[in-house]
């Protein structure tokens, strides 16, 4: 079940106000995913974005993709569906 949770943003920082709560998730899910602490899968889902989507943000942040048994066995679960 997902977890909600207030952050509370100075005034002055430099993000314009309608891009501050998507730049937020995105920059979370990097950290977490960066430090192993999130699959890629949840990473994405924190962010927002598509698999492709994601797929660029880490490549544009020069953070390397790690590819666990979670996320094999969700690729498996779609080969099957397919």
């Amino acid at each position: 079940m997902p977890k909600t949770i207030t952050i509370e943003i100075p005034e002055n920082i430099k993000i314009p106000k309608e891009e501050l709560e998507n730049r937020i998730k995105q920059e979370l899910a990097l950290r977490l995913y960066e430090k192993g602490l999130v699959s890629f899968g949840q990473a994405r889902r924190i962010s927002g974005l598509s698999k492709w989507e994601f797929l660029e943000l880490l490549r544009k942040e020069k953070i390397p993709i790690s590819y666990d048994e979670e996320e094999l066995e969700e690729d498996l679960r779609v080969i099957e569906r397919l």
